[in-house]
């Protein structure tokens, strides 16, 4: 966790970051080298999440052997719109949703709190450190850990497939 908000983070990769699973085990974010990410901010009680989830699973099924990856970091911090433990969401984005894409442990992405994965995406982003408006903020990142763009909440993921599919695309 970070101290504050705007203090200056030790990182100067996103493969610097081990973040734990949804099952509480520790993910070496190098593991995603040479992959294509969306990183997300999720939640199951939100008025988007049916839409982004059956779109992530679209594109998850349509790109994974290509190398893309989505990495979904559950966070509470929008009106209390993923309020579940941890196993309750697993059960119920793995189930209901049927997302077979990475889920981490649930994060916060703003504040004081804000974990240094989601502090650092934002600083170094289009967000110039700014905030996360809302649930499903999208950061894609490339094969070589490069924040390429920010996609804020009311942008759906098929609305940036075409970006995707160039990155998957360079060697």
């Amino acid at each position: 966790m970070g101290s504050t908000d705007s203090t200056p983070l030790q990182q100067n990769s996103i493969y610097d970051f081990t973040m734990n699973d949804i099952d509480g085990n520790p993910v070496s974010l190098a593991s995603y080298r040479g992959h294509v990410l969306i990183i997300a901010n999720v939640a199951c009680g939100c008025g988007l999440t049916s839409k982004h989830y059956a779109q992530f699973n679209e594109l998850y099924k349509r790109y994974e052997e290509k190398g893309l990856r989505i990495l979904g970091f559950p966070c509470n911090q929008f009106f209390g719109q993923e309020s579940g433990t941890e196993p309750e969401i697993k059960e119920h984005v793995r189930g209901f949703l049927g997302a077979k894409f990475d889920l981490f442990s649930k994060v916060e992405v703003n504040g004081k709190r804000a974990c240094d994965l989601f502090r650092f995406l934002r600083q170094r982003s289009s967000l110039k450190g700014g905030k996360i408006g809302w649930n499903f903020g999208k950061f894609v990142i490339d094969k070589e850990g490069n924040i390429i763009s920010y996609h804020g909440p009311k942008t759906n993921p098929l609305d940036f497939e075409a970006e995707l599919a160039t990155l998957l695309e360079k060697p």
